[in-house]
């Protein structure tokens, strides 16, 4: 109920959605660094490359099959082998316009993935805050009635001391009157009060 409330910075609530996009741009400024150093048309940089992408492709495929296949170890797999590639590509083009071409679409297609699983996320969030507020309601609802039922308790309590402190009140007041006869209202058949006699003591 007393939860603290913590105000995220703006960069924290930016940065996952920038991520596809500071990874793609990264892999091509890294990709046109090296083909700055020579790999532009280096035949053994890009069978090495292809070899690479291939390879992570194949992880990829591998960790999709069978009950025991893991999501996340595929969608690393298959992102490794699209960065790989784009690496290749951007690292032996001599242009810049395929790289850049490349990295739209590499960008475009992290955006896509990753708007799924934020969407998951959001619902998975949403669910668990409505679930959150319905237990606090519900905590708060049976507070308020225990809340009730122990106010209403002590009022009872208050008022069956304060008929007692009137009703031995009334005893006293009523034997302490001049004339008050117990034994002739015994003989009359009026109930007698046991306790008046403590009183006359």
């Amino acid at each position: 109920m007393n939860e603290q409330i913590i105000a995220r910075h703006w960069l924290a609530l930016i940065a996952p959605k920038a991520a596809p996009a500071l990874a793609t741009s990264t892999v091509l400024i890294l990709a046109r660094i090296w083909n700055a150093n020579g790999a532009e048309h280096s035949i053994g940089n890009a069978v090495l490359m292809t070899a690479l992408s291939l390879a992570a492709a194949a992880a990829g495929v591998c960790a999709t099959i069978g009950r025991a296949g893991d999501p996340v170890i595929a969608g690393t797999a298959f992102a490794a082998s699209g960065g790989l590639a784009l690496a290749g590509v951007a690292g032996y083009a001599d242009g810049t316009s395929l790289p850049l071409l490349l990295w739209v679409l590499a960008t475009a297609v992290a955006y896509g993935l990753a708007v799924r699983y934020w969407r998951d996320d959001r619902r998975t969030r949403v669910a668990y805050e409505r679930h959150v507020s319905d237990r606090r309601e519900e905590r708060t609802h049976i507070e308020r009635v225990e809340t009730i039922r122990g106010t209403t308790q002590i009022e009872v309590a208050r008022a069956g001391a304060a008929y007692a402190e009137q009703l031995a009140q009334a005893l006293v007041t009523r034997a302490a009157l001049p004339g008050f006869d117990l034994r002739a209202l015994e003989t009359a058949g009026l109930p007698g009060l046991p306790a008046a006699d403590t009183f006359q003591e």
